[in-house]
């Protein structure tokens, strides 16, 4: 008994050890673990809180000011007076609002007839949102009303006899799969690009292959690109395969240009194969790799780039993080193409943000893999 004691003291005592050398192991055994309850339990909400809402007042009298009046208080919603629709459609055309709220013209002439109605058009890149945030406005409205009626007092009547005439935008039938399966094509790219090239350089270190290539005139650059050609490749067959299967087995409509959902896929790409080289050029050991690739990409784009949370309700620093992933912008982007047309301004910000990043990420990744032995 004695002996077996002896033994196994020595045996935690080297296991102990060995943990405590291993960095990559703490980091993922203590670190990942908070990440995640921090994450879930208050960076993540399926509630809606000061969504904007533009309201368009075509009639300005005190009737329909007082009617809308409700929007103001409430806590779920941001109203925002917008001068025309026009400028409305553009505004909820670009995700600046969620909603509109349309007073037309004759809006106190029919509401004193028993028949007044307000539009309200409703942005379905998020159906559930959508419908959440619908029913927050006819709420607000119909308090408005119930005011009204106090105001007037028993026995009079207001006309007040109110309907709301919903639509939903981009997204008319509230289908789920419209909204899953572009964001489905963020994370396989971020997948496929940074986790599979985060092995390259670090498989080559461990092999001892990468020093020979210091006594070669290759350059980090040319050693770079020669990396991620055949990635390029197998990614660019993935993009083909989310299409189509979004257009053809999904049936997800595709309203903006092919094209430009082509070449702001392979940019991303690029994005994300190169953030893996980078990943292998820093950790050179392939477990701590793979681990990082999962924890820097994968995971941040599941959770915090608006795949399944709207991040306008995370926490400020929260918010603050997911702005700052490539798969957020891009993520933003993909929807709009898919299901709102092409947005230039939209295409033009996102892409040039993410050609940052590319270039960014290539700097670094070259400066990994200088001539030099350590």
């Amino acid at each position: 008994m004695s002996g077996f004691l002896t033994r196994l003291i020595a045996l935690i005592r080297k296991e102990t050890r060995q943990m405590l050398r291993d960095r990559s192991n703490l980091m993922v055994g203590l670190l990942l673990p908070a990440a995640l309850i921090l994450l879930f339990g208050y960076g993540l909400s399926f509630d809606v809180r000061d969504a904007p809402v533009a309201v368009v007042l075509e009639d300005r009298s005190e009737t329909a000011r007082d009617t809308v009046a409700g929007l103001s208080g409430s806590p779920y919603l941001a109203p925002v007076a917008v001068p025309d629709m026009g400028r409305a459609v553009a505004l909820l055309r670009a995700h600046t609002v969620d909603a509109i709220v349309r007073v037309p013209v004759d809006f106190t002439a029919r509401k004193a007839g028993g028949e007044g109605r307000i539009q309200v058009l409703l942005n379905g890149y998020d159906a559930t949102s959508a419908m959440t945030i619908g029913t927050y406005i006819d709420g607000a409205i119909q308090l408005s009303v119930l005011h009204d009626q106090d105001r007037m007092g028993p026995g009079m009547d207001s006309g007040s006899t109110l309907g709301l005439v919903q639509r939903v935008w981009f997204n008319a039938a509230s289908i789920s799969t419209w909204y899953l399966v572009p964001g489905l094509l963020v994370l396989v790219i971020t997948l496929i690009g940074a986790f599979l090239t985060s092995l390259l350089i670090a498989r080559e270190w461990e092999r001892g292959t990468l020093e020979s290539l210091f006594v070669t005139p290759v350059r980090p650059l040319e050693l770079v690109m020669a990396k991620l050609a055949p990635y390029m490749v197998i990614g660019a067959i993935d993009v083909a395969l989310c299409l189509a299967s979004a257009r053809f087995l999904f049936h997800v409509p595709i309203r903006g240009s092919l094209g430009v959902i082509i070449v702001s896929s392979l940019l991303y790409l690029s994005v994300s194969l190169m953030l893996g080289l980078l990943i292998s050029g820093v950790t050179r050991n392939q477990f701590a790799a793979s681990q990082m690739a999962m924890l820097a990409s994968f995971m941040p784009a599941t959770m915090l780039s608006g795949f399944v949370y709207d991040i306008r309700n995370m926490p400020t620093a929260i918010r603050a993080i997911s702005l700052m992933l490539p798969a957020t912008h891009f993520m933003d982007l993909i929807k709009g193409l898919f299901l709102a047309g092409t947005v230039w301004p939209l295409v033009f910000k996102s892409c040039g943000i993410l050609l940052l990043y590319l270039v960014g990420l290539g700097f670094l990744t070259t400066r990994t893999l200088r001539k030099r032995l350590d």
